[in-house]
């Protein structure tokens, strides 16, 4: 038998295949996507549980006229497949290929661009909105996974879509297997009685023939307590009736035939409708059902063992992280950790078995992570909330109002702070140091190496003055193992590693030793350089800075963020507060746009964050420098 999935190169195309046929489609798009993440990496867990709904979408739905919008959009796979991106998609999150997220410029399929969780309800009302005020008769469709859910935003969503009464329906897809079978078996009998258009049109002519009986509003109010009576006891929606919402299901998310049912059924419902849906993550795949954990996000990996191919015996900062939090804890009982649902992403599970009672994960929920966390430290314990850069951004307002402005020493630890890769620019941590940095009482780190993170995370957990950030880059640790021991450091000092004579090279972080070799090889050309490793982001070491700056007169700052309002703004601001003006300054950051998808060593050769790029950019400051005294000499 032919392979029907070359057939199909838009929704359109779907459309021709017979219900008989979708199964077979979603058995040929769920190899594909295999094959692919299996070269490639990527959300494969989540992908996997939801190619028959993506399927059944577009098979009901009229896309792009009618709007679908994947929250987060890491599970959007079959989606691109889907909507002529099938031959392109053996590209996805390789450099200059697609994009492994939803983007609005890949496609006019992808009505709105995501990377985050919880913003799909409310970018739903608002197309719903705008279709309203235009007059069209579009829908609009939001997929919501049940993740989302423990997020705030999400439920702000559920709320005003219930209540605007709006023509929105919400798919939410429920892969935890929180539901049991025979609840499910009956949910799904109920609703294929609740979304079939004969009940409906019944359930409408007896609302309208009661209104026509003496003393008809205590007849229709008796109909619709029996109504309710009946979905209270039987269906466990009843929370999404409350809302405003009209609730089908669960019904089995891996029954294409159903779903394409009940979806048809239900499409031309007015108001807001949810639709509840359960499935498995990893489904079809043994090992990703198996470790829906593990397959969640892959690197590349043997199709046939499941085992990752790309393993690194070098440590990476996240068990740096995990291992040191573990040893600290156990010392130092008032040590608790949170996170925003990401445990095994910030190298947690070990901390999190030996000391459950001090683990605290609040789900997506990264504003409430933030002020619970100084809910602890106000009662004296101390904090850790791990964080990805990219997501403490969503706390930004509980960082100053409720750590910050009470000076309370929350430790925040920003994992994956600078580029990260293959995710792009929605996980990009680029601009955790210009958002933290205007704050107030904040103190910023960022070590240059594993035995510096260890040393770093264990002044934090001794520091009480006020909140401390720590960052550090998704990239593993310069050294082969780094011992459980501690060197004290101070408040806001620096460290000279490498002295010069010509110029000097103010480095953070993760571009330490990529400064150091740039050093190297501007030494090649006659260069001297003094690199400097400014751990302390803020404060910083004034000692160092005047030295350096007394000594120099060609100064590089360099650091993995956004040049806009970075470390390098810091340093230009203490110059000018001594009135500093005949020192050459450069500095070398991440641009202001955002930055594509691709390898994390590739995207930093771009943008002149390698030791290459380093070394050009000293020796165009230090020639530059050279012009300009000669000049002021010949005039």
């Amino acid at each position: 038998m032919d392979k029907l999935l070359p057939l199909v190169n838009s929704p359109s195309d779907l459309k021709i295949l017979k219900l008989d046929d979708l199964p077979i489609l979603a058995a040929e798009i769920r190899e594909l996507i295999i094959d692919v993440c299996a070269k490639n990496g990527g959300h494969l867990g989540a992908s996997l549980g939801v190619v028959e709904l993506i399927t059944a979408l577009h098979y009901v739905y009229e896309a792009p006229k009618d709007i679908i919008i994947y929250d987060v959009s890491h599970q959007a796979y079959t989606h691109k497949i889907l909507t002529g991106r099938r031959d392109t998609f053996p590209t996805i999150r390789t450099a200059g290929g697609l994009s492994g997220f939803c983007t609005r410029s890949e496609s006019e399929y992808d009505p709105f661009g995501a990377g985050h969780a919880c913003t799909s309800l409310s970018a739903a009302l608002g197309f719903a909105a705008a279709r309203d005020l235009k007059g069209e008769d579009n829908k609009v469709i939001a997929v919501v996974g049940d993740g989302s859910l423990t997020g705030g935003m999400a439920w702000e969503g559920l709320n005003q879509i219930g209540s605007s009464g709006r023509n929105i329906l919400v798919v939410l897809n429920d892969n935890k297997m929180s539901i049991s079978n025979n609840v499910g078996a009956i949910a799904k009998y109920l609703t294929e009685i609740l979304a079939d258009e004969p009940y409906n049109k019944l359930k409408n002519e007896i609302w309208h023939l009661s209104g026509r009986l003496p003393k008809h509003e205590k007849v229709r109010g008796v109909v619709a307590m029996m109504e309710e009576a009946l979905k209270g006891v039987m269906v466990p929606g009843i929370i999404f009736e409350k809302f405003g919402f009209r609730y089908f299901g669960p019904i089995d998310g891996h029954d294409i035939k159903l779903l394409v049912k009940t979806l048809g059924n239900i499409k031309n419902l007015p108001g807001p409708k949810f639709l509840h849906i359960s499935t498995i993550k990893g489904k079809g795949y043994e090992f990703a059902e198996n470790d829906y954990l593990r397959f969640h996000g892959v690197p590349k990996f043997d199709k046939v063992t499941g085992k990752t191919l790309s393993i690194s015996k070098s440590l990476p900062y996240t068990k740096v992280f995990g291992e040191t939090m573990a040893h600290l804890a156990f010392n130092d009982k008032a040590i608790c950790a949170v996170t925003a649902a990401m445990c095994s992403g910030t190298g947690l599970e070990k901390y999190a078995k030996d000391n459950p009672d001090r683990f605290f994960d609040v789900g997506i929920a990264e504003q409430h992570g933030a002020t619970f966390a100084a809910g602890l430290a106000a009662c004296g314990l101390k904090p850790f909330y791990a964080v990805y850069s990219t997501f403490l951004q969503r706390g930004f307002d509980q960082v100053m109002h409720d750590v910050a402005l009470q000076r309370l020493p929350v430790r925040f630890c920003m994992d994956r702070a600078g580029v990260v890769g293959d995710d792009g620019p929605t996980h990009h941590g680029c601009f955790d140091i210009s958002f933290l940095r205007p704050i107030p009482n904040m103190v910023i780190f960022a070590p240059k190496d594993g035995r510096e993170f260890r040393d770093g995370l264990n002044f934090a957990a001794n520091f009480n003055d006020g909140p401390f950030a720590i960052r550090y880059p998704r990239e593993t640790v310069p050294e082969e193992s780094v011992e459980m021991d501690f060197q004290s450091l101070e408040l806001g000092s620096w460290e000279i590693i490498r002295e010069g004579s010509d110029l000097a090279i103010f480095a953070v972080g993760s571009m330490v030793y990529p400064a150091w070799k740039a050093s190297e090889i501007l030494e090649k050309d006659g260069i001297s350089c003094r690199v400097v490793n400014a751990r302390f982001i803020k404060p910083m070491d004034e000692k160092i800075l005047s030295d350096t700056f007394e000594k120099f007169g060609s100064i590089l700052t360099v650091c993995e963020n956004s040049i806009l309002g970075g470390f390098g703004e810091g340093v230009l601001d203490w110059m000018t507060e001594k009135g500093i003006s005949d020192v050459h300054i450069k500095d070398l950051g991440i641009p202001d746009r955002f930055i594509e998808h691709g390898p994390r060593e590739a995207l930093l050769h771009k943008i002149g964050l390698d030791s290459e790029g380093i070394a050009s950019a000293a020796l165009e400051l230090h020639q530059s420098a050279k012009r300009s005294t000669r000049s002021r000499k010949q005039n």
